[in-house]
């Protein structure tokens, strides 16, 4: 099949499957929940309330849980780890008690922010001392905590600038975000509630149920059927929103 054929039969794939997908009418109280669920859950609290308001929606969760997470999580993406661990342990001590990884993560954190303050050039010794009081007792029982906690110090031996890959990622933003989400998650099941928003899930069905369409053969689908969030239409993955939430 020519280029030019295999391009006009896309688009004719592509138009079909848009008719269908304009014919399926989904009530605008399914997609308020699902705003209200997101927001409730990766924790916005004056955005929960107000949308729970306009909405005329019953709210998922009281302010005060939610605001509890969303203080720990500022701490935790400002670098201000103690603050994180203190309030999180006055909201609720068996968190930390019960989940001795996410401890152990956090601790990490802690670490790799006071080596940050203390690089380059400054003094590494409260870095060096917290590595042995709060996470060297603790590595030996673990294979990956002490694993964790090699590549964490070899951030005092090698220049900031000269860092294998896997080692300099400890310093970037990523892992903050990865550990708020952590808390975040363990706060949620703590107050019995979902780890994920909904439509997290919902999204995760449907990139499973297209790829079991395509395996199937029975549907002709598009190449790639986008979520319908990239404004401007163009090809790029939507801000990278898909891969983020069908992981």
């Amino acid at each position: 099949m020519t280029s030019s054929a295999q391009t006009s039969k896309s688009m004719k794939q592509l138009d079909a499957f848009t008719r269908q997908v304009e014919e399926v009418k989904t009530p605008k109280s399914d997609i308020n929940a699902l705003i209200l669920d997101y927001l409730t859950l990766a924790g916005y609290p004056n955005a929960a309330a107000k949308f729970s308001t306009e909405a005329n929606l019953s709210p998922h969760q009281h302010s005060s849980a939610i605001e509890a997470r969303q203080e720990i999580q500022a701490y935790i993406h400002r670098g201000d780890i103690e603050n994180a661990i203190r309030t999180l342990n006055n909201h609720d001590p068996s968190i930390l008690d019960k989940d001795e990884p996410l401890h152990f993560a956090l601790l990490r954190l802690q670490l790799v922010e006071l080596i940050r303050k203390a690089q380059p050039g400054g003094d590494i010794g409260p870095a060096l001392e917290f590595a042995q009081t709060q996470l060297g007792p603790k590595a030996p029982h673990t294979p990956q905590f002490l694993e964790d906690l090699e590549k964490t110090m070899s951030l005092l031996v090698f220049g900031h600038d000269k860092l294998d890959p896997s080692i300099a990622a400890l310093l970037k933003p990523g892992l903050r975000r990865d550990v708020a989400d952590k808390v975040n998650k363990a706060m949620l099941q703590s107050q019995y509630q979902r780890r994920d928003a909904a439509i997290r899930h919902l999204v995760q069905m449907r990139a499973w149920s297209e790829e079991t369409v395509r395996k199937e053969g029975k549907k002709d689908l598009p190449a790639r059927i986008d979520l319908g969030l990239d404004s401007d239409g163009s090809d790029r993955p939507e801000n990278g929103l898909e891969p983020m939430v069908t992981t």
